[in-house]
């Protein structure tokens, strides 16, 4: 028989962020499948006694198929990603394995599991900058193409969404980061507020509040995420906010 296939969003990374359905889903797993650093965030009392499948960056591949594997093979199984698996995480490549196996992995109950995405994370340690309409553009140009990429940016800075950036830079991906800015700030003034949160709810959290103007792309790396405001955003008492309208509609 074809046992499960579950893929767990395990939230920023703190256990006390792990919600309880996925919580469960690990408990109940068979076999545990994941990026090795992802797999180190899973409680050691929901890894004993399992199966583990771990590999490095670049690994999607390899993972998600090896998952696939052991679910075909009668094994309840678990794949984990960081943060929420539908968003620059493993869920939408699960059901594209599938979909190339076609009759052969048609019965795989497949399952995907919220998790705490690392934009909300972020958000809610620099206040309330998501209030508004935004929009999240990742910054790797592995899997999209930098033309494409740079067509979004300059789309939702001249929409006036708040942006939010994700895999800013990596050791071989620098100028990305510095170019995704000069596009964004031609259509923002230089003292919109900026937020930068490296690795949120982990021990090495860091929380950067920074202007348009005075970014350093030295304060970011690729586990950091960036919130960049729109026209109406600002500072309230150390806080990043976005208004929604309520006090311009009922004031």
């Amino acid at each position: 028989m074809t046992g499960t296939l579950k893929v767990v969003g395990l939230g920023p990374g703190d256990a006390a962020l792990l919600t309880p359905q996925a919580y469960e889903a690990l408990r109940q797993a068979d076999v545990i499948v994941g990026y090795t650093l992802y797999v180190s965030l899973v409680p050691e009392e929901l890894k004993a006694g399992k199966d583990i499948i771990a590999t490095g960056m670049m690994g999607e591949m390899a993972r998600c198929s090896g998952a696939l594997d052991s679910a075909l093979e009668g094994r309840n199984t678990a794949i984990v990603c960081s943060g929420d698996p539908g968003i620059y995480a493993m869920a939408g490549l699960v059901f594209e394995l599938i979909e190339e196996r076609g009759d052969a992995a048609k019965d795989v109950d497949v399952e995907i599991i919220a998790g705490i995405p690392a934009l909300s994370a972020a958000a809610a340690l620099l206040g309330a900058p998501l209030m508004h309409d935004f929009a999240s553009v990742s910054l790797s140009d592995l899997l999209t193409p930098w033309e494409v990429i740079e067509k979004r940016l300059g789309c939702a800075a001249e929409g006036d969404f708040v942006v939010v950036l994700y895999n800013p830079k990596s050791k071989k991906r620098d100028w990305q980061l510095p170019r995704a800015l000069e596009i964004i700030a031609a259509s923002r003034a230089m003292d919109t507020p900026v937020g930068i949160v490296r690795q949120a709810n982990r021990a090495e959290q860091a929380v950067i509040s920074t202007t348009l103007g005075t970014f350093n792309p030295a304060d970011v790396d690729m586990l950091s995420i960036i919130i960049i405001g729109n026209s109406s955003t600002r500072m309230i008492g150390g806080h990043m906010v976005t208004p929604r309208g309520y006090m311009a509609k009922y004031r």
